[in-house]
């Protein structure tokens, strides 16, 4: 049996006769860039995660970036986050001539560490940029409040999480910055590439959409320096007919996590393979990824592989260890948890169409690897 890691394919067979006629449509109009399309996105977006802007840009890389140029992040600042994510967040500070500082992860949650957190802030901290990974929320409650108490910006990077929820508040109406990424592989995903930030503010939602078009305020005249980011229509048609059946999917990967979960639990195997921790606190976990830890996961996943068994290692290297950060990076820095979570995490198969057949083939192929 073939079990791909996600399979695109399924998906767009389910919603071939919504997507295409809709695509003949914007071709017929040769209206591509902005325009209705993203502004109807923007605000259905909104009404989603409950937050009163939305502004659609070219991909989550550049919605971390715009975030960071419109709350001020520059030469000489720094900006916390976790040192387990995508390098995405990192990369953009860097970018903006800040610097990442690397904190811990809770070992349960992959979410960035808030008492580490709070023992990293200096007279030197900006901004905070917590990772909501694999589909659920950072402890965004601490987070926040250990900002404000500083006087520091929070940038939640939601880019796995549209829909999650911690403390009943959703991914975006909490954090005066939220990021998205519509990558095809998200909950969420477009054919293409495309992101959007949500604001909490009037002033911050006008200077994003001013810098997302090379800091125009008017046409031809530059309040600002800002960048190219638009997210185009025919994207934000295809992501408009997805959200419809968003929660619909959002469901079924929940229901499939927990299958594997308790497969994994009758078969004994949890001492070897240990599913996803949901945190009490986050009461919407939207599964972007079922990510366990496991013993022998290399071995483990070349016997998958030999299966037809799709796997992926969402980070094999922790971000303070990456090349690229050396000379940023104090060399001796130790993050035990990051480090720990690189080399033991492998994700599986998980996409609304998995069926329970599949799951179980999974699961089966596991047991016999232990076995």
């Amino acid at each position: 049996m073939h079990v791909p890691l996600v399979d695109l394919r399924a998906q767009y067979a389910t919603i071939r006769n919504e997507v295409e006629p809709c695509l003949q449509r914007i071709c017929a109009s040769q209206s591509f860039v902005l325009g209705p399309e993203v502004e109807a996105l923007e605000r259905e977006i909104a009404n989603y995660v409950r937050a009163p802007h939305a502004i659609g840009c070219a991909s989550g890389t550049d919605a971390l970036e715009l975030a960071l140029l419109a709350c001020g992040v520059g030469s000489g600042d720094e900006v916390i986050t976790s040192a387990f994510s995508f390098i995405a967040g990192a990369e953009a500070i860097m970018l903006r001539g800040a610097r990442p500082v690397f904190v811990d992860i809770d070992p349960d949650t992959f979410n960035l560490d808030t008492d580490a957190l709070e023992r990293a802030i200096t007279s030197r901290t900006r901004a905070i940029l917590p990772t909501d990974l694999f589909g659920q929320c950072a402890d965004m409650s601490n987070v926040v409040g250990i900002a404000e108490l500083h006087g520091v910006t929070v940038i939640e990077d939601a880019a796995q999480s549209l829909g999650a929820e911690h403390d009943g508040r959703r991914a975006g109406e909490m954090a005066p910055f939220t990021t998205f990424s519509f990558y095809p592989s998200k909950n969420l995903g477009a054919f293409g590439d495309g992101g959007l930030i949500t604001a909490l503010d009037d002033d911050t939602a006008g200077a994003l959409r001013c810098l997302r078009t090379h800091g125009e305020s008017e046409r031809y005249v530059h309040a600002q320096v800002g960048r190219n980011s638009r997210l185009d229509a025919l994207q934000a048609a295809i992501l408009r007919i997805k959200l419809r059946h968003l929660d619909q999917w959002t469901a079924l990967r929940q229901a499939h996590a927990a299958d594997y979960t308790k497969q994994l639990q009758e078969r004994g195997l949890t001492e070897r393979v240990r599913p996803p921790v949901t945190a009490a606190t986050s009461t919407r976990h939207v599964f972007n990824q079922y990510t366990v830890r496991v013993e022998s996961r290399e071995e483990l996943r070349a016997h998958l592989q030999s299966c037809d068994v799709g796997t992926a290692i969402y980070y094999p290297v922790a971000l303070h260890r990456q090349p690229c950060f050396r000379g940023v990076v104090d060399a001796k820095l130790q993050l035990p948890d990051s480090e720990r979570a690189a080399a033991e995490v492998l994700s599986l198969p998980l996409y609304p169409e998995l069926t329970e057949a599949q799951r179980t083939f999974v699961v089966d192929r596991i047991a016999e690897f232990y076995a």
